[in-house]
This record gives structure tokens, C-alpha cells and sequence, in this order.
């Protein structure tokens, strides 16, 4: 039994100053990957140069869950991708608040009001890692934050509820979900690569 599901989050080798804007995203370039796969119940990074073991999973199918992965990080991977990222199955924690506050939230808002703790560092921290030399460091951040991603969308799941901080102020907001977590499937033939 096993969930066709992963957590994706990515980290960049440039920021949009760097590359001439917000639209560019294209150019900002993957230092690392890092992933949850329910299936294998392992944490992953995979740098540049192996992203074809992410496209390779990625063709199985699964639901990918993520925090701002519609408007950032499908954007930036669509470049490593030898076929459409439209045809993959998203689930965009960020978003599904967006749709139900009227406004956008950080995961660090999200991760502190809803789990009591936060991001270890910024995507700033990732890019000058990265530029440092610094992989296992980068590695670390990243996955730390697919780490929080998993847990909110599960604590979302589990409690129909997530809360996060105003950037307005510091008064706890709650949110209420109607999420459920897919089911389990015996398919092993979809899932046999890894």
C-alpha cells in the first residue's frame, strides 16, 4: 500500500533582480530539489545535474503538494521537464489559503501559528549556500522547508484548520479547510521505479 504523492520544494541559483525580473523564471536556474515521497516515506535533494530522477517520478504522475509550486516552482522546473508540467497534479497549500482569506501568506506565518515553529533561514540564505559552496547547508534548508510543507498540508488534513500571522500584525488567524488525504493504493506497477 502505498500514496502517489510527493512534497516538492526548489531552491534557485539566482534571484529575479539577478535574471531582469519576475517573469524570468526561466533563467533563475535549480541548485537543489528537495522532496517528500510518501511512497518510498524518504526526504530527497537531488542537485542540478540529477534532476532527471525528479522528471523520471514526476512522469508516474503523482500529487504534488507544495507551498507557491503553481506560481514559482512549476515555473522554474518547466525548463528541466521533457514534457508539459500543465498534465501534473498540483495542490498548492499557499493557494488554497489565498482562495479563502482574499490575500497571500508565507510559510514562515504559516509554520509558526500552525506548528509553533518556523523556516530556518530565506531563499536568500539557499542562493549564497549555494554560491559558498555551502551543499550540505543548502540541502538542509531546503528540505527543512519540505519538511514544514508536509506537515502543514497533513496537519491541514488531519484538523480542517490551519492558522497563520497577519504581515499586518501578530494576532493568530485561523483558516478553515476541508482537505482530505488521498488514499492509499495497491497499484504497485505505478509506483516501480524506485
Amino acid at each position: 500500500m502505498s500514496m502517489n504523492i510527493i512534497v516538492l520544494d526548489l531552491e534557485t541559483k539566482f534571484t529575479f533582480d539577478e535574471v531582469g525580473g519576475r517573469e524570468k523564471f526561466e533563467a533563475l536556474g535549480i541548485s537543489v530539489a528537495g522532496v517528500y515521497d510518501y511512497h518510498t516515506r524518504k526526504f530527497e535533494a537531488i542537485e542540478e545535474a540529477n534532476l532527471s530522477k525528479l522528471e523520471e517520478r514526476l512522469a508516474l504522475k503523482p500529487l504534488i503538494i507544495g507551498f507557491n509550486i503553481k506560481k514559482f516552482d512549476i515555473p522554474v522546473l518547466k525548463p528541466y521537464l521533457h514534457f508539459d508540467p500543465a498534465r501534473l497534479q498540483l495542490f498548492d497549500i499557499m493557494e488554497e489559503i489565498q482562495n479563502r482569506v482574499g490575500h497571500r501568506v508565507s510559510l514562515q506565518s504559516v509554520a509558526t501559528a500552525t506548528l509553533g515553529t518556523g523556516k530556518s533561514g530565506d531563499g536568500l540564505d539557499a542562493i549564497r549556500y549555494y554560491r559558498n559552496g555551502e551543499i550540505d547547508k543548502l540541502k538542509k534548508y531546503c528540505l527543512d522547508d519540505v519538511r514544514l510543507t508536509k506537515e502543514i498540508y497533513e496537519y491541514g488534513c488531519k484538523f480542517k484548520e490551519l492558522f497563520f500571522t497577519s504581515k499586518y500584525g501578530t494576532a493568530k488567524q485561523r483558516v478553515e479547510l476541508n482537505w482530505e488525504m488521498p488514499a492509499e493504493t495497491d497499484d504497485k506497477n505505478q509506483l516501480d521505479l524506485f
